[in-house]
C-alpha cells in the first residue's frame, strides 16, 4: 500500500508543485523539439506486440524524458517505451510517461500526437504535462492548482444537457449513445489518446469514449488536466482511475464535462455492453 504523498499538509505543498510544473514544462518543451527533428521525415520504424507501431524518435524521447525528469526527482519510472520495472511498485511517486502518444500520427506526419507526463503520487498524478509540438500548445496542471495551455486557464464544458452535446471516440460508441440521445453530435476522432482527452478539458469537445486496453501513460497526464479543468474520467459505472498498479491497463472509460458526467452514466447504465 502506498503511504501518503510526502507533500501532503505541508506549507510548501503548493511551491513544491508550482516548481516541478515548471520545470516539466521546460521538459516537455526540449522532448518536442527533439521529436520534431525527425518528423515527417525518414524515420526507422517496427511494430511491437500485435500491431503497435514505435519508431526511432519514440526510444529518443524517451531517453530525454527519463534522463531529465529523474533529475528533477527521484521516482519510479513507468513509460511506454521503456521496460517495466516492478521496482516502481515500491515508489510513492512515479514518472508516467508516453514520449510520443499517437506515434500513427507521428509516422503519418498527421499533428495530432503529444509528449505526455505526469508524476503520480499513491496512485494519482499531481502534476502533469502534455505538449503537442506542431501546434505549440503546451497542456499544464497541478493538483489543486487548476489547469492551464499556454497559461490561459482551461475549463471543460459545464453544461448538464446532452442533447447537443459533441463527443468523439470510435464510431460504435458514438452510434449506441446516438441510440439512446439522438440529439448528440460527434466529431472526428483524434489518433492521440491524450490529446483528444485534452480537447474535453479545454471544452472544444464535450465527452469522448475511450476502448479498453489504454494504458497508465495514455491516461495518467490528460486525467489531471480534464480534473482540474472541471471534468471528470472514470470507468463505465463512475470509478475514478488508480495508477501505477501491478498491470497498467484500463478497461472502457468516459471522459465529460462534471455536470454531464452523472447524467451520462445513469443514461448508459443498462446498456454497458455497448460501450465496452
Amino acid at each position: 500500500m502506498h503511504r501518503p504523498c510526502a507533500w501532503r499538509g505541508s506549507p510548501l505543498a503548493a511551491d513544491d508543485r508550482l516548481l516541478l510544473r515548471d520545470r516539466l514544462a521546460s521538459v516537455v518543451r526540449e522532448a518536442g523539439a527533439l521529436a520534431l527533428q525527425t518528423f515527417r521525415g525518414q524515420l526507422v520504424s517496427w511494430t511491437k506486440g500485435a500491431s503497435s507501431p514505435v519508431s526511432e524518435a519514440d526510444i529518443a524521447v524517451d531517453a530525454l524524458l527519463r534522463e531529465r525528469l529523474l533529475n528533477i526527482r527521484d521516482a519510479g519510472w513507468l513509460s511506454e517505451e521503456t521496460e517495466d520495472d516492478p521496482a516502481r511498485l515500491r515508489r510513492d511517486e512515479v514518472w508516467v510517461v508516453d514520449p510520443i502518444d499517437g506515434t500513427r500520427a507521428y509516422l503519418a506526419g498527421s499533428p495530432e500526437w503529444v509528449i505526455a507526463a505526469a508524476l503520480v503520487c499513491a496512485g494519482r498524478p499531481v502534476v502533469a504535462a502534455l505538449y503537442a509540438p506542431v501546434s505549440d500548445e503546451l497542456f499544464l496542471s497541478v493538483a489543486g492548482g487548476g489547469a492551464t495551455v499556454n497559461g490561459t486557464r482551461i475549463a471543460a464544458s459545464s453544461g448538464d444537457q446532452l442533447a447537443g452535446a459533441t463527443f468523439s471516440g470510435a464510431k460504435r460508441r458514438l452510434d449506441s449513445l446516438a441510440a439512446i440521445e439522438p440529439g448528440i453530435a460527434t466529431v472526428p476522432r483524434v489518433p492521440s489518446l491524450a490529446l483528444r482527452l485534452a480537447r474535453v478539458a479545454t471544452g472544444a469537445i464535450d465527452g469522448t469514449f475511450t476502448a479498453p486496453n489504454s494504458r497508465d501513460w495514455d491516461l495518467a497526464a490528460a486525467d489531471l488536466l480534464v480534473h482540474e479543468a472541471g471534468g471528470r474520467i472514470t470507468t463505465l459505472t463512475g470509478q475514478s482511475l488508480i495508477y501505477n498498479r501491478p498491470d497498467p491497463v484500463h478497461g472502457a472509460l468516459v471522459a465529460v464535462g462534471r455536470a454531464r458526467h452523472a447524467r451520462l452514466l445513469g443514461l448508459i447504465r443498462d446498456r454497458l455492453s455497448e460501450f465496452a
